[in-house]
């Protein structure tokens, strides 16, 4: 969450800064240039808060510490292999393997 304000801040200093270039008639890329290095600046200099939680947050989520991700149906399938054990307990699943195809 930290990651998407400190991109939402970004990207409102930039918009308007872009409007202004182009309207001062800098023309595109230049002006995506100029508005770009301007909110890195702003954010850098005024913004260290968020961008030190937004660090942050990205380092747990890559440093293998942080839960998977998992979509709806992975989960539907987590929660019907554990039924299916606790029912027939005689029955393993395998996850580390996958069936061969025929």
């Amino acid at each position: 969450m930290a990651f998407l304000k400190y991109s939402l801040i970004r990207l409102a200093l930039f918009v308007p800064l872009f409007a202004l270039f182009v309207y001062l008639q800098l023309g595109w890329l230049l002006a995506a240039l100029c508005a770009g290095m301007m909110a890195f600046a702003i954010s850098f200099l005024f913004f260290q808060k968020q961008r030190d939680a937004a660090t942050a947050s990205i380092h747990q989520r890559f440093s293998g510490k942080a839960k998977p991700l998992r979509s709806a149906g992975e989960v539907d399938d987590a929660d019907a292999e554990d039924r299916l054990v606790d029912e027939h307990p005689d029955v393993t699943v395998r996850t580390d393997s996958r069936p061969k195809d025929s």
